[in-house]
């Protein structure tokens, strides 16, 4: 169905009624899933109309600052000439189609209500005038676009502030430069948008979170006296995979794997196994010495041994549970460091870190009608956010950690809608909805949490908060307590009292995707910290 002369010379993206392919003259060709081809279109935008003015122009074209210097202004493909679109992107949630030329401008569109198969809806409302872009990923959640490039580096961009540049990532410092990676041929987003995996044309591929920390890398560490770089044992084998550079990268739909294929053996895919780290509570942000990571099937307990050497723990989920409920979805660990919760797509286990036993629901009638989509620990007892199929809402179950039955449950409290972001302090719980609505909780519990005895427990609204017009949701939440007058945060110093006795935190700090801010929800102020960004960037690990 293509005109003579003309060939796909893109990728495609795609909805749930059609795809788009890239074109060699510049069009774009809309294919439905029946095989229904349309006339090919060519992207256009305000700066193509007759009556156009510099101010147009330059208002669509933006420069990154790595290359404001040596940019030359040069006029958009969709006015001059016939470019080949070699990648497009789609994000259906945002409306946005991204194409990426041979020249190596990108633009960015808007795409009509209708989806792809409307294309007099899709229209070009910017121009990255990158001048060396090779490939593009979308962040939907996370409203942030990589760019991929031929000197070897990735620019971010801010999708929430007109395609403002965020950073540029690169090799750089860990003494890699662009003539041993050659250009970024591929990138690809975890599926909750925390991270990015790179692959470059000659060799490696890397894994960067949001923040620009490193979070894994094929190359071997440059310089071998850096403090840095890994213990070589003698005689040991030096394998460096992906070696002839990678051509293709993709996470699975978890993001517990990696997936890649190597540009010279494209008959082998290589699958890289990750962990993730319980970003919202758990051992990652108290001062234990165990460090709590989880995988598709299991839970990684990082301690120091007897030689301060980090050692790895894999902890099984029993096969009874992940068999039915894989995969291994939340995990939280208690205060005290002693008890994991653990759920899969279905139902909740628990398990004592002291006494090495699990615990399980002894009906399965009742674990299967658990779909967590959350978990917090408060004292002895756990929170569970359950999505209610029947009826498409959310739910907190709370159960006390000694037994995990419907008989035993303390309270049962509708939300809204789903939280975005939980957190729990002292005896209050913070709960938010999309776009930023946030809400806070008091807990009261009367009498002994133990089998013997029937304890009652209250949940009372205390706050309720809507943060208006927010440019993109927040990443993570956390209460903390409140600073005093020479600006330390308030601690409890007698070891002996209980934390309950503690006045209530008045302070959320809040994760963006550029950085954190503090809230004051007392005064109703808030306060940019772009100084932690770097600091928080470092809460994360990744092992492969």
């Amino acid at each position: 169905p293509l005109a003579n002369a003309i060939s796909i010379r893109s990728n495609f993206a795609c909805d749930s009624k059609s795809m788009l392919l890239g074109l060699s003259n510049g069009h774009l060709q809309v294919v439905s899933w029946n095989a229904e081809f349309s006339d090919s279109f060519k992207l256009r935008c305000s700066a193509c109309s007759p009556d156009k003015t510099a101010a147009v122009v330059d208002a669509l074209v933006f420069d990154p600052p790595s290359l404001r210097g040596n940019s030359n202004a040069r006029p958009a493909p969709c006015c001059t000439g016939d470019f080949a679109i070699v990648h497009v992107e789609l994000s259906v949630k945002l409306r946005l189609l991204v194409a990426v030329y041979s020249d190596c401008q990108v633009a960015l569109c808007t795409v009509g209500k209708k989806g792809l198969k409307q294309t007099s809806g899709i229209r070009v409302d910017r121009w990255l005038n990158t001048g060396d872009a090779m490939c593009t990923s979308v962040a939907s959640e996370q409203q942030i676009l990589a760019v991929g490039c031929s000197r070897g580096v990735v620019e971010l961009y801010d999708l929430a502030e007109n395609a403002r540049h965020i950073r540029t990532l690169s090799l750089f410092d860990w003494g890699y430069s662009v003539e041993d990676t050659g250009p970024v041929t591929c990138i690809s987003w975890t599926p909750d948008n925390c991270a990015f995996a790179v692959g470059w044309k000659f060799r490696g591929l890397t894994v960067w979170s949001v923040s620009g920390c490193r979070l894994m890398c094929t190359f071997r560490q440059a310089g071998s006296n850096s403090a840095l770089s890994p213990m070589v044992k003698p005689n040991a084998q030096k394998f460096e995979p992906l070696m002839g550079g990678t051509s293709h990268i993709q996470w699975d739909d978890y993001g517990y794997k990696l997936f890649a294929v190597e540009e010279s053996l494209s008959e082998r895919v290589l699958a890289f196994s990750f962990a993730k780290c319980c970003l919202n509570r758990g051992l990652s942000s108290t001062t234990y010495t165990r460090q709590i990571l989880y995988g598709e099937d299991r839970i990684l307990l990082v301690q120091p041994d007897d030689t301060d050497e980090l050692k790895i723990l894999h902890l099984n989920v029993p096969v009874s549970y992940s068999s039915q409920n894989w995969p291994v979805l939340h995990v939280v660990a208690s205060d005290d460091g002693m008890y994991l919760a653990v759920a899969g797509s279905r139902g909740l286990v628990l398990y004592d870190l002291r006494n090495k036993r699990w615990r399980f629901f002894g009906d399965v009638t009742q674990e299967q009608k658990i779909q967590c989509k959350g978990l917090l620990w408060l004292g002895k007892i756990v929170i569970v956010c359950n999505y209610v199929e029947s009826s498409n809402t959310y739910e907190l179950l709370f159960f006390p950690r000694y037994h995990l039955d419907h008989s035993s449950l303390l309270y049962r409290k509708p939300l809204l809608g789903r939280p975005i972001v939980m957190d729990v302090f002292q005896d209050y719980i913070l709960v938010t909805y999309s776009p930023f609505d946030v809400h806070i909780f008091h807990v009261m519990i009367s009498g002994e949490l133990s089998p013997t005895s029937s304890p009652v427990l209250q949940l009372s609204t205390v706050r309720e908060l809507s943060i208006m017009s927010p440019k993109s949701p927040p990443v993570s939440m956390r209460l903390i307590p409140e600073p005093t007058d020479e600006g330390v945060l308030k601690r409890d110093t007698n070891e002996s009292s209980n934390l309950s006795s503690q006045q209530p935190s008045r302070y959320i700090l809040i994760q963006m995707s550029l950085g954190p801010i503090l809230l004051d929800f007392y005064w109703l102020a808030i306060y940019q910290m772009s100084d932690l960004a770097g600091e928080w960037g470092t809460f994360c690990a990744g092992h492969g």
